[in-house]
């Protein structure tokens, strides 16, 4: 099993392509993980941001096969 890692929202905006207002927006819709909260700092677990990624990419796979 490999360790849990948090990633800041510079990460977050470089994996997704995303940027704070389009990511916040979909986590009030559901759309996006919910972050956690260091302190004062949101912090996203990187595994539920690959998920997502893998969610997109599997979406956008499915739709070309219409």
């Amino acid at each position: 099993m490999s360790p849990k890692r948090l990633i800041g929202f510079p990460e977050v905006m470089a994996k997704t392509g995303l940027r704070h207002t389009a990511i916040y927006e979909r986590m009030r819709s559901g759309e996006f993980p919910p972050s956690v909260k260091i302190g004062a700092c949101a912090r996203w677990l990187e595994a539920d941001v690959d998920a997502w990624i893998d969610r997109q990419i599997a979406h956008r796979a499915h739709r070309g096969k219409v």
